[in-house]
Order: structure tokens, then sequence, then C-alpha cells
């Protein structure tokens, strides 16, 4: 198979399962919320939805492609014996979900390599939020799209106007640190936003909605999806000091700020979260 005719392959059926995933999580959530468990923190919640979403997504893709990996938010992991490992949130956003906010999401992606997001490469994802009807994805070299019309970064931002994403973390104490950086922020760029689901916030620097989005402690399920189409778009996306994107450190950004808002977030008090807090 020709790498062309396998990312048309990949990419169809991301956005099948994602929307299927989708469909299937606001009509439970229609007929109400059940709290499944708690994990890190009284915060961090798991639903039901979250858990039969991701079988229901894990089922079909080990039908389509057997040989694939996979690493989910809810489920163990599995070995790829193709190269290619489905990195899937069933729910991205569950506490927006379990309110009743709208800003949620089913994100999925196909990544290459090992499934680690400093080095992977990701080959297609798919961020569907149902509640707003809107469809994002992308794959590797076809560009980025919501709804069929296609993003693209082109708008020039300096940093004092420059509308900026971020996300907290579970436990209490990484959230006060993670305070202290966006008051000291605050000062410099035009405004924060905080909407609760990280690859929606990613999606919206694609669609200049937000011109960056940044946060520490993201797993890979919460980024895999939103990357492939902000760097289709056009976005800048890396952690800090050069290195890669990924749980220590995001930065998703208008490429014309990228250097001076790095710079903003190191002497706000910015810094890749340690090993250990990970």
């Amino acid at each position: 198979m020709t790498a062309p005719a396998l990312l048309t392959e990949i990419h169809a059926l991301a956005l099948a399962v994602a929307q299927d995933g989708a469909r299937m999580a606001r009509e439970m959530r229609e007929a109400g919320v059940a709290i499944a468990d708690r994990k890190s923190s009284v915060a961090d919640i798991v639903t039901e939805a979250d858990r039969a979403v991701e079988t229901a997504i894990r089922d079909a893709i080990a039908v389509a492609r057997p040989q694939d990996g996979f690493l989910g938010e809810e489920s163990d992991a599995a070995g790829s014996a193709s190269g290619l490992t489905w990195v899937v949130d069933p729910i991205d956003g569950t506490v927006n979900y379990a309110y009743g906010l709208p800003s949620w999401a089913v994100s999925v992606a196909v990544v290459e390599g090992d499934p680690q997001p400093e080095t992977w490469t990701g080959l297609a994802g798919v961020v569907v939020n149902p509640m707003t009807g809107e469809t994002w994805e992308a794959w590797f070299g076809g560009g980025a799209r919501v709804n069929g019309r296609t993003l693209q970064i082109a708008k020039e931002v300096d940093l004092p106007r420059t509308l900026v994403g971020t996300g907290f973390g579970y436990r209490a104490e990484r959230r006060l640190v993670q305070g202290q950086v966006v008051a000291r922020l605050l000062g410099v760029v035009r405004d924060i936003r905080r909407a609760g689901a990280a690859s929606l916030d990613i999606c919206s620097v694609a669609a200049q909605r937000l011109d960056a989005y940044y946060e520490t402690g993201l797993h890979p399920w919460d980024l895999a999806g939103g990357t492939v189409i902000a760097r289709e778009a056009g976005a800048h996306v890396s952690g800090l000091r050069g290195n890669g994107a990924g749980e220590a450190f995001y930065l998703a950004c208008n490429p014309v700020i990228a250097g001076p808002l790095e710079e903003a977030l190191l002497a706000a008090g910015a810094e890749p979260l340690a090993e250990q807090d990970r």
C-alpha cells in the first residue's frame, strides 16, 4: 500500500470512529451522566460514557486494523506490529461533560513511531465536538479543516495582542503554580482563556480563535488529535527550550509570536514538569 493510500485509509477510519463515538457520547449525556470513578483527585472524574465510548472506538479499530497499537485514556495500552498507534481520548473535557458545559470532544489520532508525543509523527487527527456540530480533521501533508473549511494560520499578531488559552492540572498544588504563571502572564498578553478541553483549545489555535495555547501535564491522548490539526494549519508546536511538545510542556501558537511568547512564559515562571510530577 502506498503512503497516500495509507493516509487516506487511516484518516477515513479515524473520522468514522470519532464521529460515531461523539454521537454515542452525546446520547449517553442526554440520558444522564453516571460517574464511574475518580482518579488523581476529586476533580479527576471518569464517567460511564468515557469507558463505553473508548471501548466502542477500540473495538472498531481492532476489526479494521488489527496490527495497529492502541493508547487510550481509559484502558490498557496495546503494542503495535505495524508501527502505527491509535491515540484516543473518548471524552476530552470530562468535567465539562458532567456539568453540561458544551466544551468537550472526542479525539482520535494515528501516530507513527514510539507512542511518545515528543518523538512520534502524527499521521491523522480528528476532534469532534457534537455540542457545536464541529468536526476538526487533518492528515499529514493534507492540510486541516473544520466542517470542510480549510484552516490556515496567516494572521500577524504581536505579544500584547495575543489571546492565550491554557488549562490547569487536577491536583491543587499544581493548579496553584499554574495560576501564578497566569497572573504574571496577564500583564504582557491581551487576555487568557480557559475552556477545559485541550483538544478543542489546540484546534482553536488552528482556527485563529486563540493565538496560542500552553499547558503542563497534558497526556498523549489530550494533545494527539489536535496537534495534527494545528500543525497542518501552520501552527508552531513545541515544548520549552527547544524540546518537543509533550507532558512536560506543550505550546501551540501562531509562529509569529512563538519566540516572544516562550520568553514571556519563562519570565512568568513557567517550567517543564519534572519527571516525578508526571
